[in-house]
């Protein structure tokens, strides 16, 4: 006998053509002759007018081979004893304890240990990539050489908004080209900000900011969505050496003024806060000496120089393979896909051949390595600057 009903009332339910015991009285009269499948149909019937009809699992009743539950009790007993152990170990100390008896294979001790969360998770260490070395920080000689860019530290208008200040400095003249007031530091208005910089003022050979987003990121040559659209534009990112802010001493001194004058106390809303920031960036720009700059103000020695629009082109050498940067991160390389960096979504990527690896370059930037024995990603370039 299979399922519910035995092969007989199979045949009568074909027979009527019917899918289900909707017409019991019509199928009874067929298998009238069949006693036995008559009253299995009636008692099925009955049951189901009384639960409705619902779906039977599928599972079945008993399973000869399921692990019971005195392995069970064994495995977790010894496991919470030894909390080092894998399941082969485990297993060797179970067949010394119970000999004769069979215990459970390898695989199934490792499955039960995941379904009773008492395994551990062994922390993959990351292939180490190549280590670059940087110089020093770039003397600005001249104007629109370096620009520095920075996010003061939040504070709240008397409102409760939250503002994050974005500003950006010419490192030679001290002439401040933006501060604007955002709400966060998501990357795309900053870009935003950056275009209408460039259009206005032109494009700068350096910029110089820190470590933390969205400038910098931990990926590879710690590059970010924003600073990887720097680098495409042609300009150098210089990080400054992580808990470092002397590095870039200048641009912090500017937050302590701006803070002290525009900041105590707050305005009552962002727009507000934003004009009378504006109001002091031109006091700033043209009326404030400098004694840096022989008690100059800044508008006296910042020279800009307005350039056409830049495309957004990477080249590479033509024995070179390019690979486009997919919007996961990955490339697909060998017939298969490797992870390259977030950073580079939506950009080309240049693979130089070597011996057993290929060097990763974005632009003239090197990035990585991929090592043909490597299953997995990239190995990225970490790149530190001397002290």
């Amino acid at each position: 006998m299979e399922g519910p009903y035995s092969s007989g009332a199979t045949a009568a339910f074909r027979e009527v053509g019917l899918e289900g015991p909707t017409k019991h009285v019509a199928i009874v009269s067929v298998v009238s002759n069949q006693p036995q499948v008559r009253l299995q149909m009636e008692a099925s019937l009955r049951t189901r007018r009384s639960a409705g009809v619902v779906d039977r699992l599928r599972r079945p009743g008993r399973s000869p081979r399921r692990t019971s539950e005195k392995w069970l009790k064994r495995i977790r007993r010894m496991r919470r004893r030894h909390r080092s152990w894998g399941s082969r170990k485990l297993r060797a100390r179970l067949v010394k304890e119970y000999k004769g008896q069979r215990v459970p294979a390898v695989r199934t001790i490792g499955g039960w240990l995941k379904r009773l969360k008492l395994n551990r998770r062994v922390r993959r260490r990351s292939r180490r990539g190549p280590q670059m070395s940087l110089g020093e920080l770039t003397a600005a000689a001249r104007s629109n050489q370096v620009w520095t860019v920075d996010f003061k530290g939040w504070f709240r208008t008397q409102d409760g908004h939250r503002v994050e200040p974005l500003t950006v400095r010419d490192l030679h003249s001290r002439y401040l080209l933006s501060i604007r007031l955002l709400p966060d530091q998501r990357w795309e208005p900053v870009r935003r900000i950056f275009l209408r910089l460039f259009g206005r003022y032109g494009y700068p050979r350096v910029i110089r900011v820190d470590n933390g987003g969205p400038f910098g990121s931990k990926g590879p040559a710690g590059l970010s969505r924003l600073s990887a659209w720097w680098t495409v534009l042609g300009i150098s990112v210089e990080f400054i050496a992580p808990g470092h802010p002397e590095q870039n001493g200048g641009h912090e001194q500017m937050h302590r003024v701006m803070k002290a004058e525009t900041t105590r106390p707050p305005s009552r809303n962002r727009r507000a806060q934003q004009r009378r920031t504006d109001r002091w960036v031109g006091v700033y720009n043209q009326v404030r000496p400098h004694e840096a700059l022989g008690q100059r103000a800044p508008a006296e020695v910042y020279r800009p120089k307005a350039q056409r629009r830049r495309n957004e082109i990477l080249k590479y050498p033509r024995r070179w393979v390019v690979r486009r940067v997919r919007s996961n991160g990955q490339i697909k390389w060998q017939g298969r896909k490797r992870f390259v960096g977030e950073a580079f979504v939506g950009y080309p990527v240049g693979l130089k051949p070597g011996r057993k690896k290929w060097a990763i370059y974005f632009g003239r930037l090197l990035v990585g390595e991929l090592w043909e024995r490597d299953a997995g990603g990239m190995r990225p370039a970490k790149y530190a600057r001397r002290r």
